[in-house]
């Protein structure tokens, strides 16, 4: 039986996963996304203190 990993890196392999990897990168150069992200992990880093 194939393990979680060994679907995942199946997934990514395949022309729909490139495809999501592709859009995954060029939604993380955009600087709109980026100020997103570090908004969310600031916010979430100050919950836990």
């Amino acid at each position: 039986m194939a393990t979680l990993m060994d679907r995942v890196r199946a997934y990514l392999r395949s022309p729909k996963g490139r495809q999501q990897v592709e859009k995954a990168k060029r939604m993380a150069r955009d600087p709109r996304n980026q100020q997103r992200a570090r908004s969310f992990l600031e916010r979430f880093r100050g919950r836990r203190h």
